[in-house]
């Protein structure tokens, strides 16, 4: 009894061992903060804006307006007031002509690209567990949502938070088990990509002028990356070109 007890427990540890290893990549510890953008100006991004139909336009003037002004947290990076550092935050002025569920879509673009305004996904390092990003809030019902994009194309959307405060706050939002950002195959990493961001208003606010500042869009996630013997075979871009040589050959 005692024998068949012992190799019951084997098996399971056995079994154990064999599930930890076919999936390693989901236990690691190589937790990185990396930095997308600091919003100061000089990354190799350029942001703009899209909105919903009620946004405002006159003769005069054209909203959303996105500018780098001269503030920042100084929670994070002190008062500065000697001047020794050029701190900026991204900046958005808004207004709509009516209150409702009114959205402000910023999102990046290449400025070297053939069409400088076409949007651009930023490829997101790592297997990500959280995004963080400052906002200076003006205590209006607002709220801020971040849009990723998975391997397989679908688009998905994080709450980021509410900016119903005042003054600067370091928002958090933790990426959902059900976001994948691992290939179901070949059980290789397989990363997202950064879509936009979109501020929505609610009814029940004030819409006809409003501020909003962002600084430092960062990420906690996961580097660490099991190689193995043909690694580079679950690589859909290394895939493409060994096709393409043997294509050639022939």
């Amino acid at each position: 009894m005692r024998r068949c007890y012992f190799k019951t427990i084997c098996i399971v540890i056995i079994a154990f061992i064999t599930v930890l290893s076919a999936f390693g990549d989901e236990f690691t510890n190589d937790w990185q903060t990396k930095v997308i953008d600091d919003f100061n100006g000089d990354s190799e991004y350029v942001w703009k804006t899209d909105a919903s139909r009620f946004i405002t336009i006159t003769d005069s003037e054209t909203f959303p307006k996105l500018a780098y002004i001269n503030t920042w947290p100084i929670a994070v990076f002190g008062s500065n007031f000697d001047g020794e550092l050029e701190l900026r935050s991204l900046g958005l002025h808004g207004r709509f002509d009516r209150r409702g569920y009114n959205w402000i879509d910023i999102f990046p673009t290449d400025p070297e690209a053939e069409d400088p305004d076409r949007p651009i996904e930023i490829p997101i390092p790592g297997r990500v567990r959280t995004f963080d990003m400052w906002v200076w809030g003006s205590n209006l019902n607002f709220y801020i949502e971040i849009f990723l994009r998975d391997y397989q194309g679908v688009i998905h959307s994080i709450r980021l938070g509410d900016i119903g405060y005042t003054g600067w706050r370091n928002l958090r939002a933790n990426v959902p088990n059900n976001i994948s950002q691992r290939r179901r195959v070949s059980a290789d990493y397989a990363g997202l990509r950064f879509v936009k961001f979109r501020l929505w208003t609610q009814p029940v606010e004030r819409v006809n002028d409003f501020y909003v500042y962002f600084k430092q869009f960062k990420i906690l996630t996961d580097m660490f990356e099991t190689y193995y013997d043909g690694h580079d075979l679950g690589d859909a871009r290394r895939i493409r070109q060994l096709w393409a040589e043997a294509s050639e050959e022939d």
